[in-house]
């Protein structure tokens, strides 16, 4: 038998009847370069003086990571549509609730 120089990630089929999808290591690995590129240019960004932009700039950047992350690594993806509507719906549950704490104890007053 022979060995296969890649290695294959498949995921089963959801309920919107997508078939089967592949994404090797090699994809992984290109994934994992584009978020060490990014992390890269928020570290360079960080060092030069580039005005009111700089935070929106930065937050951006780190939605992006965050996503692709999100999407790729923790294979939503390629899951059932369900599991990405709870993961999102908790994502905007949890600062929902931060805030409407911190609005009670009067933080912001």
């Amino acid at each position: 038998m022979s060995e296969r120089s890649e290695q294959i990630v498949t995921t089963a089929p959801t309920a919107h009847g997508d078939a089967h999808h592949e994404f090797t290591t090699k994809n992984y690995i290109v994934v994992a370069l584009i978020l060490g590129a990014i992390t890269g240019l928020e570290v360079a960004i960080s060092y030069v003086d580039i005005g009111a932009v700089f935070i929106p700039l930065l937050l951006i950047l780190m939605a992006i990571k965050f996503f692709t992350v999100v999407l790729y690594f923790m294979h939503l993806k390629f899951d059932n549509r369900l599991y990405s509507l709870l993961f999102y719906m908790g994502l905007g549950l949890a600062p929902a609730v931060y805030i409407t704490t911190m609005l009670t104890m009067h933080y912001f007053g």
